[in-house]
């Protein structure tokens, strides 16, 4: 059985439309195993002193250039445990809704180290291109909680998801 860290790392994502209610998502890798890619939100990890509501905006501005965004209301919180560069990986990261009417970047990305050697490239998908994604999604279920989010079904308060 593998041994995960004991305490999960806390973080925050963004799920950001633009106008045209297309998504934003991030293409990774594992660099220890660059056949293992997926398509996950913008975000990362909370520093120390940091809200939530502010990890996500630094995230998201640092992984994409996007700083114009308006954060909304938390859509869910999701549990995941994982492998990436040969360890086993704990996070909880709470996912905000978040707009902005310019897809474009509007400040130099700062990536980390670990960033630059997985992220692929960053793309803006329809509910309809999500649909119909062959490649792996973060969450699996992120088609379906947007075309809910889009037609005005997701609850107010935040969903809770589990992936293991």
């Amino acid at each position: 059985m593998p041994q995960y860290t004991n305490t999960p790392r806390i973080g925050a994502r963004v799920l950001l439309l633009d106008s045209a209610d297309r998504v934003l998502l991030i293409h990774a890798l594992d660099p220890a195993d660059p056949e293992h890619h997926w398509w996950e939100l913008p975000g990362g990890g909370q520093d120390h002193g940091e809200t939530l509501p502010e990890t996500a905006r630094r995230e998201l501005a640092e992984e994409s250039g996007i700083t114009d965004a308006t954060l909304d209301r938390k859509l869910w919180i999701r549990e995941s445990r994982f492998h990436y560069k040969k360890r086993e990986h704990h996070r909880i990261d709470h996912v905000f809704l978040a707009r902005t009417s310019n897809p474009a970047p509007q400040t130099v990305l700062k990536l980390t180290d670990n960033e630059k050697a997985g992220i692929i490239e960053r793309r803006w998908w329809t509910a309809t291109e999500l649909q119909h994604c062959t490649d792996k999604l973060l969450p699996a279920t992120l088609p379906h909680l947007l075309t809910e989010l889009l037609a005005g079904r997701l609850p107010v308060n935040p969903l809770t998801i589990t992936d293991e």
